[in-house]
């Protein structure tokens, strides 16, 4: 009888041990995170120009002039800490960007300049830079409006109202160390960021959303050309209905001059 209660209760235990799973199991998945190429990391603190101001501007036959004040900051000058952010650097000094519509910065190392602008309406951002080309974002520092040009002369100007952005670096060509740190620097207007709004940076089709006004380095990119779009979103992640927005710019990476040639 022993042998045929331990056989019976062997046979029990094999056909539960072989029950097929229900269809309320369920499998476990760990989710594996998608590695990334590029970093972004922030910029440490700049050298400040507390005191540094555009108190106007005129624009007269296609004659610029932007009129800057403060003891602290000098156009032409080399910005005290430009070694220490080990980025591209420009060897003329600091400098005034000019960006109408979403169109590249134009860099200004005087106060007084000719350039030609298209008839009609724009919406124009000139501001006071490092050397390293690095935004000082103070109001003071900088001079927005929606400008209706006719025969390179401002007619009239209109104050921006909407949240807008406007990008700036990076742009052009980086050669040699120029490529391994690169810097985003991009401009704000009547917005803050935070949990509310952030800025979506997509760099070669790879998404990173960054939340403080700051300048960030990019590392990871690779020579040749890329591209950068960046996205003013709301909390949901939106594009925010603003000008200009979303705006995309192209950079070259080259490892040497000669590349360049």
């Amino acid at each position: 009888m022993k042998i045929y209660s331990t056989l019976f209760i062997l046979s029990i235990l094999l056909v539960f041990s072989c029950k097929p799973a229900t269809e309320n199991s369920k499998e476990k998945t760990v989710e594996v995170p998608t590695p990334t190429k590029y970093t972004l990391t922030p910029f440490a603190p700049s050298k400040e120009f507390n005191d540094a101001g555009i108190s106007g501007i005129t624009i007269n036959e296609g004659t610029f002039d932007i009129q800057v004040e403060g003891d602290s900051y000098v156009l032409g000058q080399q910005t005290t800490d430009a070694s220490a952010k080990m980025c591209a650097n420009s060897a003329k000094g600091q400098h005034v960007h000019v960006i109408i519509d979403d169109n590249p910065y134009m860099a200004k190392y005087e106060s007084n300049f000719d350039f030609e602008i298209a008839d009609g309406d724009h919406y124009f951002l000139s501001f006071l830079s490092r050397s390293y080309h690095e935004s000082i974002k103070t109001d003071k520092a900088r001079v927005a409006f929606k400008g209706t040009f006719e025969a390179n002369t401002l007619k009239e100007t209109t104050n921006i109202a909407d949240p807008m952005l406007f990008y700036s670096r990076p742009k052009g060509t980086y050669v040699g160390e120029d490529t391994k740190k690169v810097m985003l620097d991009f401009y704000l207007l009547n917005t803050s960021l935070g949990n509310d709004t952030k800025v979506k940076v997509d760099i070669n089709g790879e998404i990173h959303t960054v939340d403080s006004w700051q300048p960030y380095y990019i590392t990871g990119l690779g020579m040749g050309e890329n591209k950068i779009e960046l996205t003013l979103i709301d909390a949901q992640g939106k594009a925010i209905d603003s000008p200009l927005n979303p705006v995309t710019r192209t950079f070259t990476l080259k490892k040497n001059a000669e590349a360049q040639m």
